[in-house]
């Protein structure tokens, strides 16, 4: 496979909301390139970067994909973001590993989420943008509308680079503003012609030339006296003003017919800064010093794990992305995160599904390295002799949270088999067990997410599970104080076994079990306070309502007798355990609900929605006001946690995927009578079962 320098190397990561033909830009891309020879669909499932069987059975992308072309001897390499909110992983790992990020969006559309979601994430990679405005030749689709609304929410720095020329709502051309030429696509193929007489036309040229000469004090003099610039002007001034930051170029095509897409290719080799030109990766060496990675082949070697798949048929394949330096098949592997230095497996370029030997991964380029079983997902490889941790992937928090049921008996463990493989695949999976109630739990973005790992599951690895809504972690604690008695006799021939203790249970703060004692005059032998004590640490793990660990209990040993020969450890643990349960009855026990802190991120339209909600989920708000992102809201709130099961759905649905929670414990409370109750009705049930 052919060979690049840095410098003809371009990683565009293409983002936005789902359905505005991001995949389907990409196969044009690829199409125009001639590393296909038919025009995938989508709908079809047969696209280069929709392989994985889930993608096409539900005809979208669930995970990022990478596939590479050459135009004008550079190599772009195209990671491919999915955009439902569900597979947010992709996109975190698409942005880490580009240099510039394509955000699509389709004429007519307004700022969805899914734009704001990209444009967000390249911002906070610091990475330079591009914006596609596709779909400009269907019905009722109007470039210039969005072109406008994207720049009252952009600002100036929005810069029409290919515009459409539209007659009665047809596109009948795409005219380029830095070349000044005007192309009709029949058949696919450009043919030059004369730039039409459009309104449209000339206040998109000036409004490129206004953007340009902003970055440059030569061009914005030459622009106030009128003249107009040069082809080579306006491309200079372009590629500075993306790689700065101060310009984000806009082109028109449309992706089904490939009209258009040269042009966007060409903008890319052109104006896309090579990974030497993009900002530059910051590591921290082994004193945890932060240093500056220098892209040269020269220096040590500095690569990244973006994405880890596993391939049943290759093994387990490691997306990396170098840095600094070089990686061939003697390179060795050093891993930063576990110190570990392995053998440098096989090294692969990937189209989609397709794999392609290599004998290196060059500076600046994109590849995967096959068996290297110990590296995850945002590890650094690098000179052992020199070590460093760069940054790793920024992937979203789970927001849902299931209980796994395995359909059949016995199979749990080939289940936790087959979600760790899922997981190292897709870090925003998470699996444990729930060390109170016992269950497997699995968390996810959402219930799409959640149902994908439950599909993979059962086609890869062979096992069904169902999800259900987790049990919650309630406590029970007494309210009153009371003095029992808790006495153990029992004679079978031979020696017996004799406790009698006498025990005053209290309420208390704190919510581990408080044991003292007031015993005098010998009536239980000091020697036998460690097994009272001891029984009653067993007795409080099950309390008396529903099962739960007691809290908030101090129990004072103050009197009891004792058997010369039957007494015992045993009996005197026995002799607590039964006062702890004659007490409880007696000390009006309460059930105790967790209580979680709610902060919810949203936009200011949804505040009085999200309020509404939470005071339904008997939630109790303790502020709010502007968050540090524009017109959004942040609001504080105590929830008990057992009504949060669904929110994260709740608030996807009310603010169109904008929002955002986090959602930590804070502390037990009584529960209320009624939901009280039904965890006492519901303990019944379990134990029947």
């Amino acid at each position: 496979m052919k060979s690049y320098s840095v410098n003809n190397i371009r990683n565009i990561a293409i983002a936005g909301h789902t359905g505005k033909g991001k995949t389907a830009l990409a196969e044009a891309m690829f199409y125009v390139a001639g590393v296909t020879d038919r025009l995938g669909r989508v709908i079809d499932g047969n696209t280069i970067m929709d392989y994985d069987a889930e993608e096409k059975k539900r005809k979208c992308s669930i995970s990022a994909a990478t596939a590479s072309l050459e135009w004008r001897d550079t190599k772009i390499n195209v990671l491919d973001a999915p955009g439902k909110f569900d597979f947010a992983g992709g996109m975190a790992e698409s942005m880490r590993a580009a240099d510039c990020a394509l955000i699509v969006t389709s004429a007519s559309s307004g700022i969805d989420v899914g734009l704001e979601k990209a444009i967000k994430a390249a911002d906070a990679r610091k990475i330079a943008k591009f914006f596609a405005i596709t779909k400009v030749d269907g019905e009722h689709r109007d470039f210039y509308k969005t072109f406008d609304t994207l720049k009252a929410h952009l600002g100036t720095k929005l810069c029409p680079v290919v515009v459409p020329y539209m007659n009665g709502g047809t596109c009948e051309a795409f005219v380029n503003l830095c070349s000044n030429k005007a192309f009709k696509y029949p058949n696919g193929r450009p043919v030059e012609i004369e730039i039409p007489t459009d309104d449209n036309i000339v206040a998109m040229r000036a409004a490129l030339e206004e953007a340009v000469a902003t970055v440059d004090e030569e061009l914005m003099e030459k622009f106030f006296e009128g003249e107009p610039l040069t082809k080579e002007e306006i491309i200079q001034g372009l590629t500075k003003g993306v790689e700065t930051g101060e310009i984000y170029p806009v082109y028109a095509l449309s992706a089904t017919k490939v009209d258009g897409c040269d042009m966007l290719l060409d903008a890319i080799v052109y104006s896309a800064p090579s990974p030497d030109k993009a900002k530059p990766e910051i590591a921290k060496n082994a004193d945890g010093e932060e240093i500056e990675i220098v892209c040269s082949e020269k220096e040590d070697l500095a690569a990244l794990c973006f994405k880890t798949i596993a391939d049943p048929f290759v093994g387990k394949m490691s997306f990396v992305k170098v840095l600094a330096g070089k990686i061939t098949h003697d390179t060795p592997c050093y891993n930063s995160r576990t110190g570990e230095t392995q053998k440098m497996g096989k090294l692969v370029a990937v189209k989609g599904i397709k794999q392609e030997d290599v004998a290196s991964i060059d500076l600046g380029d994109i590849g995967v390295i096959t068996t290297l079983p110990a590296v995850q997902t945002g590890d650094t490889l690098c000179n052992p002799k020199n070590p460093i941790t760069l940054e790793g992937v920024d992937f979203p928090a789970p927001s849902l949270s299931m209980a796994v049921v395995v359909k059949k008996k016995g199979e749990e463990d080939k289940v936790a088999a087959g979600l760790r493989k899922i997981i190292d695949e897709d870090p925003t999976v998470k699996f444990a067990t729930n060390d109170e109630t016992k269950e497997m739990i699995l968390s996810g973005l959402g219930e799409q997410h959640l149902d994908i790992v439950v599909s993979k599951l059962k086609a890869k690895y062979g096992v069904e599970i169902d999800l259900r809504i987790p049990r919650v972690a309630y406590r029970e604690t007494i309210r009153k104080t009371c003095q029992v008695q808790g006495r153990h006799k029992k004679q079978s021939g031979g020696s017996g076994q004799f406790g009698d203790v006498w025990v005053r249970f209290e309420p208390h703060t704190e919510d581990q079990l408080i044991f003292e004692t007031e015993v005098v005059g010998g009536s239980v032998p000091k020697n036998f306070f460690p097994a009272v004590e001891k029984g009653l640490q067993e007795a409080i793990l099950k309390g008396p309502l529903a099962g739960y660990p007691v809290v908030g209990l101090k129990a004072v040993l103050y009197d009891g007798s004792y058997h010369p020969v039957d007494s015992n450890e045993m009996a005197f643990k026995t002799a607590a355990k039964i006062a702890f349960k004659n007490g409880m009855a007696q000390a009006s026990p309460v059930i105790l609900e967790p209580i979680g802190e709610l902060k919810v991120y949203m936009p200011d339209i949804n505040l009085g929605d999200i309020m509404g909600d939470i005071t339904k989920r008997r939630g109790r708000v303790l502020g709010m006001g502007a968050a540090d992102e524009p017109m959004m809201q942040e609001l504080i709130a105590e929830v008990p946690m057992a009504e949060m099961g669904d929110f994260s759905t709740t608030l996807r649905s009310v603010t169109a995927g904008r929002g955002y929670f986090s959602l930590e414990f804070a502390r037990y409370e009584d529960a209320p009578m009624n939901v009280a109750q039904k965890v006492i009705e519901d303990a019944k049930k379990d134990a029947e079962e």
